[in-house]
């Protein structure tokens, strides 16, 4: 008898399948294959939890492979590879989200199964990623995807509220990794996310939710 998360597991694949990029934006951007998370990284969670805190001031210094490889495991990777399960909840194990990193050279979607990065778009978007100027200047913006096919059965309200939260539970975890790391971080919900969207290229079903800026601070 198939178990829930096998059928989860199912889903996602079949969902990764259906959302890889197009021919045009793979031919102009390549996969980035993340190094894999050092085994013990960071603060401990106390001093974490006392350094957390939101900045809305970035240097334009890139992230270090590595530190983006740790991240992103932080906000939404794989802890259990015999299950698939991550670093933060689900609503019913619905696992409706997706993680776009819009950086100056492109816009990638995390891959949390391979723990890689893989193409979305062939431009800096940055800039339409919020309404305050530093989201343009920063290193990555984050911006949390959802999808509706994921909570089918579920009235379009309370699926925004699912939605909601569990982005929350992963924007916490990229808060705590700052704080542990000594990078600066900020959760937004200011954007226009329908014009996002179309820029994206989302399918129909999905929404964006909210976004947040990751960088080093400015000195």
């Amino acid at each position: 008898m198939t178990t829930r998360r096998e059928t989860n597991l199912g889903i996602l694949s079949a969902a990764a399948a259906a959302m890889s990029p197009g021919p045009a934006a793979a031919q102009e951007l390549r996969p980035i294959e993340l190094p894999v998370p050092r085994a013990d990284f960071g603060r401990s969670l106390a001093q974490a939890l006392k350094l957390r805190r939101s900045t809305r001031e970035f240097a334009a210094r890139p992230l270090p492979p590595q530190v983006l490889s740790e991240l992103l495991w932080s906000a939404y990777g794989v802890n259990r590879p015999a299950t698939a399960d991550r670093t933060a909840p689900s609503w019913r194990h619905a696992r409706e989200t997706d993680i776009f990193a819009a950086m100056a050279d492109g816009v990638w979607r995390y891959d949390p199964i391979a723990h890689r990065l893989l193409p979305q778009l062939a431009a800096d978007v940055r800039a339409q990623t919020g309404a305050q100027d530093f989201v343009g200047g920063a290193p990555l913006d984050l911006v949390y995807v959802s999808n509706a096919e994921h909570l089918s059965g579920v009235p379009r309200e309370e699926q925004h509220r699912v939605a909601a939260a569990d982005t929350g539970f992963i924007g916490q975890n990229v808060y705590l990794y700052c704080a542990s790391e000594g990078l600066a971080c900020v959760f937004r919900a200011s954007l226009d996310q329908e014009r996002l969207a179309r820029t994206l290229k989302l399918a129909e079903a999905q929404f964006i939710t909210f976004a947040q800026t990751v960088g080093y601070p400015k000195a």
